[in-house]
């Protein structure tokens, strides 16, 4: 099970909750502003050491506070993990049984997808948040990604310094070598991913959409050059840009739907499915691959949805079996195919429905 406790402490309005989640399915309920998505925010930042939302350091630190704690302890096998991570002015601490540990190994621990109201931007928005769902499904797909990836970045780096520094050709042609053998490497790993959740993508795409779903993957160079032949004529528009304007970093994925581009041909409703689909085929493929389930995060499922399509949505979760916590408004238990545990948020205060909120906060004081 991925979550067995969960405590969080100054994270937004969340003073100080304990969270004790089912392994099934958990519902939290309760009004706008009241802190649901916050406790997802926090639970998803316990399994990478960054907000989902994109949110700063600040933002998400209580007012008044210097600083956020956050716990869990997640069951692995027979071995029970504890997991820390607290943020401020001291900067990040990732803890994993006391030890010190990256951003990385918490991922390990605690992989997790999100469905929150902004994911039908994974299909309309920009490339960034597509190229971090490919580089989540390498990682857990392909041993070894995060050192290529690593490298990748680093080699990166030093070129775009060179750049700036308007380094010769000679030196720059140098790092041309390096970089696209790490691009390749890179490249190669996304591919293998992509080839691994293509079927979990077709089959969660025709049941939620009624019809399979595809991609185009674009590497980020053209695919009529080798790369090493494209960072040397391309060398001109680098300097000018005083960045690489080839490789890895410039990759997207684009979405087919019908055998058409999803994004332009589809309704806010139809984005946030087919952006679903991918969600779910990556959660899919990830469970596989590591033989055990994952975490889903699910904030105002039904947002943007009508009746019919929230079913088809909740039945491919079901098929998952994975740990699930939903968010609404009103406690709507029937989204699920079986009872779910159900809790209530008011205030940034959290209670098993029918609890009493304000002892448990004091409680955990």
């Amino acid at each position: 099970m991925p979550v067995e406790w969960f405590s969080a402490r100054n994270f937004r309005c969340l003073a100080d909750i304990e969270f004790e989640p089912e392994p099934g399915y958990n519902l939290i309920h309760g009004e706008n502003g009241s802190g649901k998505t916050s406790l997802l925010e926090a639970i998803a930042y316990l399994g990478g050491g960054r907000s989902f939302r994109g949110a700063g350091t600040r933002e998400v630190i209580r007012h008044g506070e210097e600083e956020f704690l956050l716990r869990g302890q997640i069951r692995e096998g027979g071995q029970l993990l504890r997991v820390g991570v607290r943020n401020g002015r001291q900067g990040l601490e990732t803890r994993v049984n006391g030890e010190p540990v990256g951003a990385a190994g918490l991922a390990s621990i605690l992989p997790v997808q999100v469905v929150d109201p902004d994911v039908h931007e994974l299909v309309a928005g920009s490339p960034d948040r597509r190229r971090r769902y490919l580089d989540w499904l390498a990682f857990h797909v392909e041993p070894g990604y995060l050192e290529r990836w690593r490298r990748f970045r680093r080699i990166l780096k030093q070129r775009n310094a060179a750049l700036r520094e308007g380094a010769a050709r000679a030196a720059i042609g140098t790092w041309n070598v390096e970089f696209a053998a790490a691009a390749l490497a890179v490249d190669a790993a996304r591919r293998t991913a992509l080839e691994a959740v293509l079927p979990a993508l077709q089959r969660t795409g025709d049941t939620l959409l009624g019809s399979g779903l595809g991609y185009v993957y674009r590497a980020g160079w053209g695919a009529d050059r080798e790369l090493l032949e494209q960072l040397e004529t391309g060398l001109a528009r680098d300097q000018q840009q005083g960045s690489t304007q080839a490789g890895p970093q410039r990759a997207d994925l684009r979405l087919l739907y019908d055998d058409r581009q999803a994004k332009r041909l589809v309704s806010r409703g139809q984005q946030k499915l087919l952006a679903c689909a991918m969600v779910l085929a990556a959660t899919e493929t990830v469970q596989a691959r590591l033989g055990r389930p994952l975490l889903l995060l699910l904030d105002d499922p039904a947002a943007e949805l009508d009746g019919a399509a929230l079913t088809r949505l909740m039945g491919c979760v079901s098929a998952l079996q994975c740990q699930v916590i939903a968010t609404s408004i009103e406690p709507n238990t029937r989204i699920f195919d079986q009872p779910p545990a159900v809790f209530h948020v008011e205030r940034g205060i959290l209670a098993p429905a029918g609890g009493d909120a304000g002892t448990t906060n004091q409680n955990n004081a």
